[in-house]
């Protein structure tokens, strides 16, 4: 189990991860970089580097002033009262950090995926070929929880075939919630199949349970335990699995099903912690999540500019999450204690494809192999296109319909790598879809009319700080890596990456002259932008980086950034 713990690839991801380190750190102006002739230092650690646009430090190389190996534990633990992190944290975000290490020398161990193989690539070869996790996020792998044989099982990186437990809970414990274009019992029966209904039905009463999958990481060492109460009493029945074969995904706790690739995507609850969250899922969220999504899908389908770029989101249908009473009565709303028994249904891409479109997360646009080939690169190559028109064509489906929706609407989406999904012909990109929605999009406008089951998703926010979900997300979170990875293979210059943007978002405005008013009062062109640090967030506290109360209240900013677009 542990053979890709060794010291040659333990030495290539510890340079890696410090490299990374180095870079994040400093973009976020904790670290403080010297200039020592060609070269950087930062205490015993010198480094060469390339600046970029938005302060991005393309770090090649690093090494320690006394010789030894770099050792990204030791890095962390020099550097933690600067960083930030406090005495108690520290050990657990050192554990983090070993498991994002344990993970990448994992991947190294993997047959050799180029990126030019991944141009071709099935939809879930490119999601288990993935190797570095959120961009900006140090620790981004630390699925603190999983022991050697769970990452085995449920791994994204390792692709491996998992079968969901089945549980029934009793219906007066339970939410459940549906999409107004289905019936619950009608889900069901077509993600089932009549067979193992029959089969569920003889031993848990469907006119007195809810049949609900888990996670069987969840159910072996959560459920099982903390419910027992509950399992003793028969309000939960462990019902067993069925013959679906699934994929974990890059969120890890969302599964895809390989076996019928145009049923539904499942999301269960995981009580791991990860990437500055416990990953469960709230039974209380899941009474208007099929609502959310019903309205986003009705405002984005009807929208005649976001219909132009083909922009569209996948919806979660169904949803379903058992209370605990005695958990319940002991913790607040927020507590991880309340979110460890839910599920959602979310819809495929798959029966939304063209012939000849192919499917590929978007986080696969900044998947450096390793050679240090970029996937983005291999892609303009093989497109044919001229890098700059290849560059437009990502930037109208991308960009373009996030920008629509926010000055349309005030409507934001968290529209990291993860949570699109690219749709390609011929190596371009021709759309993107949308998906997370319910938990992880908000309106910022008072005046947008809101469904009042659907008011959860409206968010108090300065006006000054609206345009964030572009200037963070989108330019710092995606473009950032984005550009200097076409740079390094000569495609495109920094100043032609942020041209092509420039014109994309003039020809935006002025195609849609009808929104000049929002587009004078948030300007995309402003000079500067706040500098919102993400990993700040997690080195304050890696267990909850933000209030999901005040997800606004909680950012941190350290300056500004210069906008690339300024220039334009």
């Amino acid at each position: 189990m542990v053979t890709h713990l060794n010291p040659d690839a333990w030495a290539v991801v510890n340079v890696a991860l410090v490299r990374k380190a180095l870079s994040e750190f400093t973009h976020e102006r904790i670290l403080e970089p010297v200039a020592e002739g060609n070269e950087f230092v930062v205490g015993r650690y010198r480094f060469a580097a390339r600046r970029y646009p938005l302060n991005h430090w393309d770090i090649s190389s690093v090494v320690r002033d006394d010789g030894l190996p770099v050792d990204a534990l030791e890095f962390i633990t020099e550097f933690h009262e600067q960083l930030g992190i406090g005495a108690e944290m520290l050990p657990v975000y050192l554990e983090e950090i070993s498991s994002t290490l344990a993970s990448a020398a994992y991947k190294l161990s993997k047959p050799d995926l180029t990126a030019a193989d991944l141009v071709t690539a099935d939809f879930q070869v490119i999601e288990a070929a993935m190797t570095e996790g959120h961009p900006c996020f140090v620790a981004n792998n630390g699925r603190l929880g999983f022991g050697m044989s769970d990452y085995l099982a449920y791994a994204p990186e390792t692709g491996a075939p998992v079968q969901l437990t089945w549980i029934a809970t009793r219906r007066d414990r339970t939410t459940v919630a549906h999409s107004n274009t289905l019936r619950f019992d009608d889900l069901l029966r077509s993600e089932l199949g009549d067979d193992v209904l029959q089969r569920f039905a003889a031993l848990a009463d469907p006119a007195e349970y809810v049949y609900l999958p888990v996670h069987p990481w969840q159910w072996d060492n959560k459920t099982s335990i903390t419910f027992a109460a509950d399992i003793a009493q028969r309000h939960v029945i462990h019902l067993g699995s069925t013959d679906d074969i699934y994929q974990p995904q890059q969120s890890i706790r969302t599964f895809f099903n390989r076996s019928q690739p145009s049923k539904c995507y499942v999301k269960t609850a995981l009580s791991v912690l990860n990437m500055g969250f416990m990953r469960g899922l709230s039974p209380s969220y899941m009474a208007a999540t099929p609502a959310i999504n019903d309205w986003a899908h009705s405002l984005v389908s009807n929208d005649l500019v976001l219909k132009r770029y083909g922009f569209s989101v996948l919806r979660e249908i169904a949803a379903a999450g058992y209370h605990n009473r005695y958990y319940e009565n002991a913790t607040d709303k927020t507590s991880p204690y309340r979110k460890m028994l839910s599920a959602l249904w979310r819809e495929s891409p798959v029966p939304t494809l063209e012939p000849g479109e192919r499917l590929a997360t978007m986080a696969s646009l900044l998947h450096v192999d390793r050679h240090g080939s970029s996937l983005a690169a291999a892609l303009v190559r093989a497109s044919g296109l001229a890098p700059a028109d290849w560059l437009r064509a990502y930037v109208d489906a991308y960009l373009i319909p996030l920008l629509h929706s926010f000055y349309a609407y005030e409507l934001v989406f968290m529209p990291h790598g993860e949570n699109l999904i690219l749709v390609l012909r011929d190596a371009i990109p021709i759309r993107v879809i949308m998906k997370d929605i319910a938990e992880e999009i908000a309106v910022l406008s008072p005046a947008t009319p809101i469904p009042p089951d659907v008011e959860r998703i409206r968010a108090e926010v300065p006006d000054d700080e609206k345009l964030l979900s572009i200037f963070t997300d989108v330019f710092d979170c995606i473009f950032r890596f984005l550009s200097p990875l076409l740079d390094r293979e000569g495609l495109l210059t920094p100043a032609e990456f942020w041209s092509v943007v420039v014109g994309a978002v003039r020809d935006y405005q002025s195609a849609t002259p009808e929104l000049a008013d929002a587009f004078a009062k948030y300007d995309i062109f402003t000079p500067s932008f706040a500098l919102s640090c993400l990993n700040r967030l997690q080195l304050k506290n890696n267990q909850q980086m933000v209030d999901l109360t005040d997800v606004a209240g909680s950012l941190q900013f350290v300056g500004t950034l210069e906008n690339p677009l300024a220039c334009g």
